[in-house]
């Protein structure tokens, strides 16, 4: 925790180039999400795009610390129990799933790492309530993402509103700082006390990223070394966004305004 690599201002807009790839990139996808759709053709066309915009895909061959094979996508793509790191597959999309779709790409020396999740067709009730909370932890968490405040404030933020709605927090997984490297310290835990871990600082740069389960907290991990789905079999939210501390306050460098702008099209 001691290694936490503040950013200069330079390295921040380097920064929100990164990610504003990746939000380009999530745009393009969320067109193409429908029933009857496979996972293996949006990991194709993130790809191409991130190749012809002259970024590099983050995942893709990246190393597991478990010891399982490199990663083989561009896009972790986790369908409903699964709560991350989904390898993209051949079966199609059916009405009524929901799908985390996480995206990473290295572009001037820096990483940009975010998600979203996604109603395939027509979702149920429980699902949209889901999403909704989750993606409003998020936000409840960044507020938090203040000069002087503590990493806990943000785990804290995060636990309080997923648990007030009697979702399960998942805790072996975390967010992480963001920088030359895809994952540096401190690590952002999703759960946690307020006034506990490092201090808040100008300069930090921290993809925070809260996984909610519809029902229990605890997670397992599939054969392939990589998918991670929720104990219980009931399904799993995700989003993510990369955030930097700028004149002490948080400031969001990576966007769902193209993600919105698709859907909308969609509709």
């Amino acid at each position: 925790m001691n290694n936490i690599v503040l950013k200069t201002r330079e390295e921040i807009e380097l920064m929100r180039e990164s990610a504003l790839m990746v939000s380009r990139t999530l745009g393009i996808i969320a067109r193409e999400i429908k029933p009857g759709v496979v996972p293996a053709k949006l990991d194709k066309l993130a790809e191409e795009y991130i190749r012809d915009n002259g970024g590099t895909p983050a995942f893709k061959g990246y190393r597991s610390p478990s010891g399982a094979p490199d990663f083989p996508a561009t896009l972790c793509i986790s369908v409903n129990e699964a709560v991350v790191h989904g390898i993209p597959g051949k079966n199609p999309l059916k009405d009524g799933d929901i799908i985390s779709v996480d995206c990473g790409v290295k572009k001037n020396g820096f990483f940009g790492d975010h998600a979203y999740t996604f109603g395939v067709g027509e979702i149920s009730e429980d699902a949209k309530k889901l999403i909704a909370v989750t993606k409003e932890s998020l936000y409840l968490g960044i507020q938090q993402m203040v000069s002087g405040n503590r990493i806990g404030d943000i785990s804290y933020a995060i636990q309080q509103h997923a648990e007030k709605h009697g979702y399960g927090v998942v805790r072996d997984l975390v967010g992480h700082g963001l920088g030359r490297k895809m994952h540096e310290d401190p690590e952002v835990p999703n759960f946690g006390k307020r006034g506990n871990g490092p201090k808040i600082t100008e300069g930090m740069v921290l993809a925070i990223e809260p996984m909610i389960n519809m029902g229990v907290k605890e997670i397992k991990h599939l054969r392939d070394g990589w998918t991670i789905v929720t104990a219980d079999g009931k399904p799993s939210a995700h989003f993510e966004h990369d955030v930097a501390v700028v004149d002490g306050k948080p400031e969001i460098l990576s966007t769902y305004a193209f993600i919105e702008e698709s859907l909308a099209l969609v509709k």
